[in-house]
């Protein structure tokens, strides 16, 4: 009962109000072939200890000496320990969401310098706390543009994140709003002349991502003519915050919607991560989440306090901004730690190696017969390599030899076969990137 707290009798009345007659009949969405049928061929029995010692061997089994070149919106980059340190004090694992600004005056002060920080790195006026991560805080946005606009139809770049668009199309799809899709062209970046036939009157916004799911930078500028010349408005997804260490922020959007993963939270099997949502000053009362503010108290001492949305804006149903009422506060403060450790001067120098060490590995890659870029538009940490065969058997190929390859983009573009995603961090040396070459010149000069 140590696990199972419910008694046989207590959990055949709840499945009984359910209608069900086993608690295997909770699990019948998920297909038969995927279920458990028996129990799990472990050693036996093992004390706890033992059983805690088991697993970990088993997960250095799966992680001891694999070169990983995945990104496509999860990034691996350099840590520091004391950003793990930090984060581990009592005052901030345990801190109550924070109404009671008398009492949370240290949480208030870490959301309002991790707001104050995305409105330097995005060149925005105002930021808010943070949203639950990258795909909702776009989903989010497009929804505010929508309040601001009135208007109900989005065109959105086929270069955004595919699950950020599925997340997207899970927000419109019952709340009447239109997505058309625009095609990229041959360098990668949106196609500005299908943009421009697209946008109407009837256009809230435009949606792209820069750097794209393809690595590529977009011409933010002119997309920003094209959307404000119809009164629609830009709103910019951005998957690798380090890129903004050498891009130009993308200050022409109305609204930016990022995910922060990259500034100090590990890959953790995709989560948890935290979102961030940053526009101009004048859309503030539209903007979803949580927002400190600086104030001063009785004695005209600087202070904190929530302010514009207070808790009983997120239980207002229909008349609510919107239902988001929490925010990733421990992994915005992880964020913020990061940043203040790296400064503006060690943020430049980590997106310069990744630019540095992105651009030695095409090049050592387009060395090898067969193997091409696929886009011409100018990357940052993430480039699209063309192979002469399939992506996903040079990519069984490599993982015997411990390589991580590109991600196969045949799976979101049927288009796009035989093209693979590939990312190259600061956590990379240099002799991993020839190692990559190597095998993979190996690979493809082997007869299938």
């Amino acid at each position: 009962m140590r696990y199972l707290p419910k008694s046989p009798s207590e959990r055949r009345e709840m499945l009984a109000a359910l209608g069900l007659r086993s608690s295997e009949d909770l699990f019948t969405s998920i297909p038969a072939a995927c279920r458990l049928k028996g129990p799990l061929h472990l050693p036996g029995p093992l004390s706890e200890m033992e059983i805690i010692d088991y697993f970990r061997a088993r997960a250095e089994e799966n992680s001891r000496g694999y070169t990983c070149f995945l990104g496509a919106g999860v990034y691996n980059h350099l840590r520091s320990v004391v950003t793990d340190t930090l984060i581990q004090r009592g005052e901030f694992l345990t801190s109550y969401t924070p109404y009671q600004a008398e009492i949370s005056q240290g949480t208030l002060q870490a959301i309002f310098e991790f707001q104050t920080l995305m409105c330097q790195l995005t060149g925005q006026e105002v930021a808010n706390a943070s949203m639950w991560d990258g795909s909702t805080a776009l989903a989010e946005a497009v929804l505010m543009a929508e309040r601001l606009t009135g208007r109900h139809r989005v065109a959105v770049a086929s270069s955004v994140h595919p699950e950020y668009r599925q997340v997207l199309a899970t927000y419109a799809h019952n709340l009447g709003l239109r997505l058309d899709e625009l095609a990229f062209a041959a360098s990668g970046q949106l196609d500005a002349e299908a943009l421009r036939a697209s946008v109407s009157a009837e256009t809230a916004a435009v949606v792209v991502q820069s750097p794209n799911f393809f690595g590529v930078l977009e011409q933010l500028p002119q997309l920003a003519e094209i959307a404000h010349a119809k009164e629609a408005l830009l709103v910019v997804a951005i998957t690798e915050g380090v890129s903004l260490g050498v891009v130009r922020p993308p200050a022409e959007a109305d609204i930016v919607a990022m995910e922060g993963q990259s500034f100090g939270l590990p890959p953790s099997y995709g989560g948890p991560f935290v979102g961030v949502i940053a526009t101009r000053e004048k859309f503030v009362r539209q903007m979803p989440g949580r927002l400190a503010g600086q104030t001063s108290d009785h004695d005209g001492r600087r202070g904190f306090c929530l302010t514009l949305a207070t808790r009983e804006q997120h239980i207002r149903r229909e008349k609510a901004t919107s239902n988001i009422c929490t925010n990733q506060a421990l992994c915005a403060l992880v964020a913020s730690i990061h940043l203040c450790l790296l400064g503006k001067e060690g943020l430049r120098e980590l997106a310069e190696q990744n630019l540095a060490k992105a651009r030695f590995a095409a090049t050592e890659l387009e060395k090898i017969p067969g193997v091409r870029r696929a886009f011409s538009g100018p990357t940052f940490n993430e480039f699209v390599i063309e192979l002469p065969r399939s992506v996903k058997m040079v990519n069984d190929a490599l993982l015997r030899e411990k390589i991580i390859g590109p991600l196969p983009l045949g799976s979101f573009y049927p288009e796009l076969t035989k093209r693979g995603l590939l990312c190259v961090t600061e956590t990379l040396p240099r002799s991993e990137i020839e190692r990559l070459a190597a095998t993979l010149r190996r690979i493809l000069s082997t007869p299938v």
